[in-house]
């Protein structure tokens, strides 16, 4: 029998993920900024340890390039989905690897994203909410000064385990996304780390505060949709996705 074919499954862009074998939170957070769009969310799972330490997640740069062949071919865009992966391996690191699977094809990750995002917005002084210990957030702290990101303040949940991080609610979030914005001088709030629940809060929070509030999940989505060329008004929650919170 004859047949025709297609682009495939979602003609329209086609994004690849690498997620954290232990990441629980992304994809079903990611399905709601893609729901009912031409767009086919391929992921891919890189083997990462639950307890979090700077050495577990430079061991990644180990799996990077084979993890990202998992991927099909013929990707608008790739987004490495650990905030603090990328911290630690570094950026340019985690694009050369990944380029090594696929060719040409954008690369970001959820610390170029946020960069990206608060440049966006026009945006340098933030609140930092973060589930981990120092030795990953202090990483974290420099990487955006470097990029001329001043941290004014911080509230940390003090975790190393993953399965903990996935399982603390959106109101613990909430209330540290609130403490963290009262500092002086905040211009938005950072919610670090991709199994870090916020999508649920996002724009009520920001209705209250009056501030963007960036997640890494928000970010690297916006970020993965502007590489491929779809500027996502509209897309997700909050003031990055140019939703105005009532």
């Amino acid at each position: 029998m004859t047949y025709e074919l297609d682009q495939g499954a979602g003609a329209g862009l086609r994004l690849g993920m690498i997620l954290l074998s232990v990441d629980e939170t992304l994809e079903f957070e990611a399905r709601q900024v893609v729901a009912g769009r031409e767009v086919n969310l391929l992921h891919a799972r890189i083997p990462a340890r639950g307890d979090v330490t700077r050495e577990d997640l430079e061991t990644m740069a180990g799996e990077m390039t084979a993890t990202a062949a998992l991927l099909p071919q013929g990707l608008d865009a790739v987004g490495y989905a650990c905030t603090s992966g990328a911290t630690i391996i570094g950026p340019e690191r985690v694009e050369a690897l990944v380029q090594m699977a696929h060719p040409g094809v954008p690369v970001t990750n959820p610390l170029s994203a946020v960069i990206a995002a608060l440049g966006e917005l026009g945006l340098s002084r933030i609140a930092l909410v973060s589930p981990y210990i120092e030795e990953i957030t202090g990483p974290l702290r420099a990487a955006l000064a470097g990029h001329g990101i001043e941290t004014v303040s911080e509230v940390s949940f003090g975790q190393k385990e993953e399965h903990t991080v996935a399982r603390i609610t959106e109101r613990s979030t909430r209330a540290a996304i609130v403490e963290a914005a009262q500092a002086p001088g905040v211009e938005a709030v950072f919610t670090s780390c991709t199994n870090l629940r916020t999508f649920g809060i996002l724009e009520e929070v920001e209705a209250e505060l009056g501030v963007p509030v960036i997640s890494s999940n928000s970010a690297l989505m916006w970020r993965m949709l502007t590489l491929a060329g779809e500027p996502a008004t509209g897309w997700g929650p909050g003031r990055l996705f140019g939703r105005k919170a009532a």
